[in-house]
C-alpha cells in the first residue's frame, strides 16, 4: 500500500511518500533525495520496491525546499532540522516497527549520516555518498560517515564525487561502471542494500 502526505517542519512542509509491506514490518527505512533531484531517482525507486517486498516500511522524504519548487538546496543546517522533524513524526506513526534505518542518495545520504544518532537510528544506508566536490579531493566529507552505527555505502566506480574508504562499521560496495546517478543497474544496487539489511535481521528472506 502506498500513500503520500505532508509533515510540517520548522523549514516548511516536507512530503513523505510511504510504502507499506504486505505483512508485519521488519524495519522502517527512511530515504532522502539528492540536492537537485527527487525521490523518484532510479536507485531510490528500485530500493523502495525491493525493501517493501522484503517487509520494510519505506518512507521517501522530499525536503521543504523541493516541495516549495526550488532546485537550489537549502543550507545543511536547514536540511538537518527539517529531516529531524520528519523523523520524529515518522517514529510516532510507526511505534511498533522494531528498527529504524535512515539513508538516501548523495545530499540525502549526508543528511542521514549527520543526524543518525540524534534521530535514534539503528543503521545508515548511503547511496552515491559524495565524498568530495568533483575535482576537489582535499575537501573530503569522510568524517560524516563516522556515525558509530552500522553503515552501508554504495557508490559507482566512475563517480566524479569520489568513493569513500571502508572504516570501522562502514562497509563500502563499489558498483562497476556506475556513475553518481547509479542509474545503470538500479535493481542490482537495491539488491545489495536489501541483502545487507537481511543479514542484520531487518528484511525478510
Amino acid at each position: 500500500m502506498r500513500d503520500a502526505d505532508e509533515i510540517v517542519t520548522p523549514r516548511g512542509p516536507a512530503r513523505v511518500d510511504t510504502d507499506l509491506p504486505a505483512g508485519p514490518p521488519q524495519a522502517l527505512l527512511v530515504l532522502g533525495h539528492g540536492a537537485g533531484g527527487d525521490v523518484d531517482a532510479p536507485d531510490l525507486g528500485a530500493l523502495r520496491d525491493a525493501a517493501a517486498r522484503a517487509g520494510l516500511v519505506v518512507c521517501r522524504v522530499t525536503q521543504p525546499y523541493r516541495v516549495a519548487g526550488r532546485r537550489a538546496p537549502a543550507p545543511a543546517g536547514h536540511l538537518d532540522e527539517a529531516w529531524t522533524a520528519v523523523l520524529a513524526e515518522l517514529r510516532r506513526r510507526h511505534p511498533a516497527v522494531p528498527a529504524l534505518v535512515v539513508g538516501g542518495r548523495s545530499s540525502g545520504a549526508r543528511v542521514a549520516c549527520r543526524t543518525a544518532t540524534a534521530v535514534g537510528a539503528d543503521a545508515v544506508v548511503a547511496l552515491a555518498f559524495p565524498l568530495h566536490p568533483p575535482g576537489r579531493p582535499e575537501r573530503s566529507r569522510a568524517a560524516e560517515l563516522a556515525t558509530g552505527l552500522p553503515t552501508l555505502v554504495v557508490n559507482g566506480d566512475r563517480d566524479p564525487f569520489g568513493v569513500p574508504e571502508p572504516g570501522p562499521g562502514v562497509r563500502v560496495v563499489v558498483r562497476p561502471g556506475e556513475r553518481h546517478d547509479l542509474a545503470g543497474d538500479p535493481a542490482g544496487t537495491a539488491a545489495v542494500v536489501v541483502d545487507w539489511l537481511r543479514a542484520r535481521g531487518w528484511a525478510s528472506p
